[in-house]
């Protein structure tokens, strides 16, 4: 029996080992732009730059705290990083109309990107949002986070830099 547990542990690491190569790479999906034009998202990552994607939505109250906060650090992210930074809103139809006003009002200067057929939300694999992932220069995921705490701005900007050197 004690054999059994152990090759039973085994395979659940090698199984989780191997799902976390298997997302090593950004996924390829079909996205939209706010225009309404068809774009990849492998047309956006893996270019040399370090690419934050994170996924919102505008009924997303903990995702629009999030984005505000990091508002304030992108410019500055931009120039001591070289950071892209790729804000995807899961919004259905009835919700991305509202998207425009959203970015505007609030000032974002993301790219903004729509996933209403939820096609990357999918092949990534998270339920929840807001969801963010740091990719490095050749679009290979590092670093994931789900939820918004007020200062994990912080910690994304560590992880950044981390990357950076």
């Amino acid at each position: 029996m004690k054999l059994l547990n152990q090759f039973t542990l085994v395979v659940a690491i090698g199984l989780f080992a191997f799902n976390l190569n298997a997302q090593a790479l950004m996924p390829s999906a079909n996205l939209k732009t706010l225009d309404g034009s068809s774009v990849n998202i492998q047309d956006y990552v893996g270019k040399g730059k370090i690419t934050v994607v994170n996924f919102w939505a505008t009924w997303c109250t903990p995702c629009k705290k999030e984005l505000d906060a990091i508002a304030e650090y992108y410019p500055d992210w931009q120039e001591d990083y070289d950071v892209e930074f790729i804000a995807i809103t899961i919004d259905n139809a009835r919700g991305l109309a509202k998207v425009p006003a959203t970015v505007t009002s609030k000032g974002w200067e993301y790219t903004i990107l729509s996933d209403a057929n939820e096609e990357l939300k999918r092949a990534l694999n998270f339920q929840t949002i807001p969801q963010t992932f740091i990719l490095d220069k050749e679009g290979k995921i590092v670093w994931d986070h789900n939820g918004y705490t007020p200062g994990d701005e912080y910690e994304l900007e560590d992880q950044i830099a981390k990357l950076a050197k």
